[in-house]
């Protein structure tokens, strides 16, 4: 798991972190080594003495690395742009276990836009985790909160944990089972 596939890293400052699968947080020291074992969207999974650790982008620079750019929309941006801006900032959310993004996963159940008399927009989500009990569900959550208020004209995010349908593979796209090794 470790070999190719890890990058070590000494931190440069004193970071937040999140224990995988509990979700509880931890703080990594300055000068620590760590071993970045997923970087996608921002985020970084990290293995430490045995442990894996979930470090938000908003730290990557303790792993010297450079936050993502923000999201952008164009001047004259629609309805349509925005939720196209929306569904790919949540592509950008990862389960910290498993290297496929949260839509792809089938994680997403519905993400509607309502449009303000001031022209900002208002979001709601409702997404499902892989497994009910996972410790990482208010830390994904969290995630899609966040990347989705990064865009310009979105004043709220609303994004609700359920659990009805359950999730299964199918729900997964064909992309996604075949990243997976399931096809």
């Amino acid at each position: 798991m470790f070999g190719n596939q890890s990058e070590p890293v000494t931190l440069t400052r004193d970071c937040k972190a999140v224990i995988i699968p509990a979700g509880e947080e931890a703080r990594l020291q300055a000068g620590q080594l760590v071993f970045i074992t997923q970087s996608l969207g921002g985020s970084f999974t990290v293995y430490v003495d045995g442990w894996l650790y979930r470090i938000a982008g908003a730290d990557a620079d303790a792993l010297g690395k450079k936050p993502a750019e923000p999201p952008k929309l164009p001047d004259n941006a629609g309805d349509s742009d925005v939720e196209a801006l929306v569904w790919e900032q949540m592509k950008t959310c990862y389960d910290p276990e498993i290297p496929v993004n949260i839509v792809d996963l089938g994680l997403v159940y519905s993400c509607q836009l309502k449009t303000c008399k001031n022209g900002n927009r208002n979001v709601s989500v409702e997404m499902t985790l892989t497994a009910p009990g996972c410790g990482m569900g208010e830390i994904l959550v969290e995630d899609v909160r966040e990347k989705i208020t990064l865009i310009p004209t979105i004043s709220d995010v609303a994004v609700e944990l359920v659990f009805d349908p359950p999730w299964n593979q199918s729900m997964m796209s064909e992309a996604a089972q075949l990243q997976a090794g399931l096809m």
